[in-house]
């Protein structure tokens, strides 16, 4: 009997052959290492074969069950080549299967995809979604099944993970529109029965992980390369938006480790110093290539002196889906809440990162001098797990603009 195993080495000869099964069914290779499967049977006195499509499109236990079903119309007198048409399209119903079609899905966005973004968006599928959807096929998937789904996750897992796995449900049923196995959406249809995410004033993302898939998805969609590096220089340094809309070149120091951000670009009116992470000043690095040679760091897309527009991040944010779960502002919570969890005693340091008021204008004075090399730690800190698994830098130069 033939494995699995031995099918994927079979490599071609010079001339063609064949590896036997059981039944009648055989492999056969040919020069251009195409596998072929075909059954050899007998009816009516004559030798006729039958050909159940080609290996790996064909696993060998879909040709098993084409094999089988054969056998039994000769034992049942009908003479199996007459039905041939049926079993074919019973061989290739998997095409239509919503795992199949979310593995071709997968392997179209694998080009713009991190390995690691890759792993997690096949991980989730295989554990949270293909268990029990992904034998059906795309149009038999209604939207109350693929609710019911949902449904599980959001019970044992965060709101988040739910909407993530719904969306990319989503992707992969237009995915299968597109290109004519499928006619309809379901996990789009759901969106407003699934449990409410808690908003507040500005909403923000403070779950680690699901704050590093916020920039697989950002870092997925055409936009201006210098949006983008200025999206991950602001979730880097923290500061309000307008701070990095109007960031200019000459309040960075000689080598770029700090940036002085002038009281009269400050919300509360005092000169705030932001110590930069290796990754903050590796941007810096990349976006001079594009806006070295003017007087802002990341300046409007169409006018290199004026600012970047306010709406630009925001706008980014909300074309990738997160709308209502996460604002360039939210940037600043996402650092509190999590920072703060992994490092309670530092809670000053870190308001203070924040450029957030102290009461006690001597303490003020105190900390800010006392308090600039833990500043620097933990930015490199908050720097190394915000960026775990994203491309470099330099990689977004490259990025299609919209």
């Amino acid at each position: 009997m033939l494995t699995d195993v031995q099918l994927r080495r079979l490599t071609p000869r010079e001339k063609p052959y064949k590896l036997s099964d059981t039944g009648g069914l055989f492999i056969f290779v040919q020069t251009n290492g195409s596998r072929l499967w075909r059954m050899k049977y007998r009816f009516g006195g004559k030798e006729k074969l039958l050909s159940f499509g080609a290996y790996p499109e064909v696993t060998l236990a879909a040709a098993r069950e084409a094999r089988d079903q054969a056998r039994a119309e000769i034992r049942a007198g009908r003479d199996p080549s007459l039905t041939r048409r049926q079993r074919q399209a019973e061989a290739k119903r998997v095409d239509k299967q919503l795992r199949h079609v979310g593995e071709k899905w997968m392997e179209a966005q694998s080009a713009r995809w991190t390995a690691r973004h890759a792993e997690d968006v096949r991980t989730s599928l295989e554990r949270l979604a293909w268990p029990y959807l992904g034998h059906i096929d795309l149009d038999a998937i209604t939207p109350p099944m693929v609710l019911e789904t949902i449904k599980k996750i959001e019970a044992r897992r965060a709101k988040e993970t739910a909407r993530r796995v719904r969306q990319r449900l989503s992707a992969i049923f237009l995915f299968g529109m597109a290109h004519g196995l499928g006619t309809h959406d379901p996990a789009s249809v759901i969106k407003g029965a699934l449990a409410p995410l808690k908003k507040g004033r500005q909403p923000a993302i403070v779950d680690l992980e699901e704050l590093r898939h916020l920039f697989h998805d950002v870092e997925a969609i055409p936009a201006h390369p210098v949006t983008l590096l200025a999206m991950r220089f602001l979730a880097l340094t923290v500061v309000r938006p307008g701070e990095v809309h109007a960031m200019a070149w000459h309040e960075l120091s000689e080598d770029r480790s700090l940036w002085i951000i002038p009281a009269e670009r400050m919300k509360m009116r005092r000169e705030h110093v932001v110590p930069l992470s290796l990754q903050a000043q590796d941007i810096l690095r990349t976006v001079s290539v594009l806006t070295g040679k003017g007087p802002l760091v990341f300046p409007n897309a169409r006018w290199a002196h004026r600012p970047m527009s306010e709406n630009a991040l925001g706008y980014l944010l909300q074309r990738a889906g997160y709308a209502g779960r996460q604002v360039p502002h939210g940037f600043r919570a996402s650092f509190s809440s999590i920072m703060n969890e992994r490092f309670p005693a530092d809670r000053r340091v870190i308001d203070m990162m924040l450029a957030h008021v102290n009461k006690d204008r001597v303490e003020a004075a105190y900390n800010r001098a006392e308090h600039m090399v833990r500043r620097q730690e933990l930015g490199q800190i908050w720097a190394d797990l915000l960026m775990d698994g994203l491309p470099e830098a330099v990689t977004l130069l490259e990025h299609r603009k919209r």
